[in-house]
């Protein structure tokens, strides 16, 4: 069975060595690469993934053209990305546009290192705008140990955001909720525009809790994800593995799943 993995992380090789150790820091997390594109790439041939989809980040307003130049630069050889917009950027529409244009899949918001909550009304005229030019959104969803007691994108607002813009397809990672499953299970489970992703998952949730929100959300509308350099394909695919689906299932959320959202080859 295939495996593609629809969250990952990497950085330009002259940042990733600064950016990793205080990534380190801030989460208390090992990583498993280096942080760079190449060392990505060797550890996908050893875990045997098929390829990956590259979440950037744009933590200000001034990293968006060359957060987003990097997505482009990196995709190939089996990696495909996404941009990002900082949303009190005065030109994040435009750049959404630049995104749509530029060949990229989607739109990643990390709303703690963003610093912004998803309520907020500049973050609306993104969704909006997302929703216009038919760009999926991804978004950190639940805690982040960056902000663990102030949680910038609850499950709760996400699902009213899944009802105002009914046709924006949300990409909840972490399963709709990292360390808040039961609201995930509550709020977006069943909502038909949000798909789940399993990063990080196997850190806190077991296999009979996975499969309880898998099962809730729909095994179509869950992606195979890791977070690396923060997991690796083996210990997520491990907790898919004991997961109580039918092969049919799994191997939708393994690469199929992906292959049919986001138009590519797998």
């Amino acid at each position: 069975m295939k495996y593609f993995d629809t969250h990952v992380h990497f950085f330009p090789d002259k940042l990733a060595g600064k950016a990793l150790p205080r990534l380190r820091e801030i989460s208390g997390c090992p990583t498993y690469t280096d942080g760079t594109r190449g060392d990505t790439l060797e550890k996908f041939a050893q875990w045997g993934c098929c390829g990956g989809m590259v979440l950037h980040i744009a933590t200000n307003a001034h990293q968006q053209t060359s957060v987003n130049r990097f997505a482009v630069e990196s995709q190939g050889d089996g990696l495909y990305c996404f941009g990002s917009v900082y949303p009190y950027a005065e030109n994040a529409l435009q750049a959404m546009e630049e995104i749509k244009a530029s060949g990229l899949y989607g739109v990643k918001l990390h709303p703690d290192y963003q610093e912004f909550f998803i309520g907020d009304e500049a973050a609306l005229a993104l969704y909006a705008q997302a929703e216009k030019l038919g760009l999926p959104v991804a978004f950190h969803t639940g805690v982040d140990p960056l902000s663990p007691h102030l949680v910038h994108c609850p499950p709760d607002v996400l699902g009213k955001i899944a009802d105002l813009f009914p046709k924006l397809t949300i990409i909840a990672a972490h399963m709709g909720g990292m360390d808040m499953p039961q609201e995930a299970a509550r709020h977006l489970a069943k909502k038909p525009n949000v798909y789940f992703d399993t990063a990080f998952a196997s850190h806190f949730l077991d296999a009979a809790g996975f499969t309880e929100l898998v099962k809730l959300r729909g095994a179509d509308h869950v992606l195979f994800a890791t977070d690396s350099p923060w997991s690796t394909l083996p210990a997520e695919k491990a907790l898919l593995e004991a997961a109580d689906l039918t092969p049919a299932e799994k191997e939708a959320i393994a690469c199929k799943n992906a292959q049919a959202l986001f138009g590519i080859s797998i």
